[in-house]
């Protein structure tokens, strides 16, 4: 069987300061990896590196272009190459019926949430992956497979990941792998208005009956970013304890 291993790979996390970037940040250097963590706050960022071995940091908003091609540029210059990208970040900064939504806050969850991944997978063919081959994978979500309430503008970015997951998994072949992962809902500081008010109620829906936590989708972005995945591409991994083979709550 092929080992879960990264040895001699460069990865950049996107919204890697804590909860699934930073599991999987941290997860991607157990197994060899040299990471670069990425997120907004510079702060955040350096108290995760200080608990991942080799971890580096670079500070960006994932939905500006030039900060994103800042960071791609410094990955190549601390390590020379760029094997794997992950694009966690994400935004969500509007909860409601999705007929009421402002622009502003419609364009901002499409530019960090399908733009940025866009423009981070740009980046990194242009400087390295083009030539050289490699590894992206988008964190999207459930909500981008079925109908959900509240949830409506960012689940639809979501779904459009999904889409442009298949569709640069076609044009980046043979030599870049891209797939995305669909969390379910995990126990993370973004998605705590969801979880906290009534874990036991939502835990219960799982089949499985339990929430998940960062580390589990930290370990589904091993196995698709390492050699254990090498025959998967255009492919959007479920992550969600089997709720999604059930009706949704509400």
């Amino acid at each position: 069987m092929t080992e879960l291993r990264l040895d001699g790979k460069s990865a950049l996390v996107t919204g890697a300061s804590k909860g699934i970037g930073g599991a999987i940040a941290a997860a991607f250097a157990a197994a060899g990896a040299d990471g670069v963590l990425s997120s907004r706050k510079p702060e955040a960022l350096e108290e995760a590196a200080a608990t991942i071995p080799k971890a580096t940091t670079c500070a960006a908003n994932a939905g500006e272009p030039d900060e994103a091609q800042a960071c791609v540029e410094a990955t190549m210059e601390r390590h020379g190459r760029l094997d794997i990208l992950v694009n966690n970040a994400a935004t969500n900064p509007y909860f409601g019926p999705a007929i009421d939504i402002d622009l502003a806050r419609y364009d901002k969850t499409f530019q960090v949430n399908l733009r940025g991944p866009l423009v981070w997978t740009q980046a990194a063919w242009r400087a390295w992956m083009g030539d050289h081959g490699g590894v992206v994978l988008n964190v999207a979500s459930v909500g981008g497979l079925r109908g959900e309430r509240g949830l409506g503008i960012y689940n639809v970015t979501k779904a459009a990941l999904i889409h442009l997951t298949k569709t640069l998994a076609v044009e980046l072949a043979p030599g870049v792998r891209v797939n995305a992962l669909a969390p379910g809902l995990v126990k993370t500081d973004f998605a705590r208005a969801l979880w906290e008010p009534a874990e036991d109620v939502a835990a219960a829906h799982a089949p499985l009956q339990r929430l998940g936590i960062p580390e589990d989708i930290a370990k589904a972005a091993l196995f698709l970013a390492s050699d254990a995945g090498s025959w998967i591409t255009g492919h959007t991994l479920v992550v969600d304890g089997g709720a999604l083979v059930r009706p949704t709550i509400g």
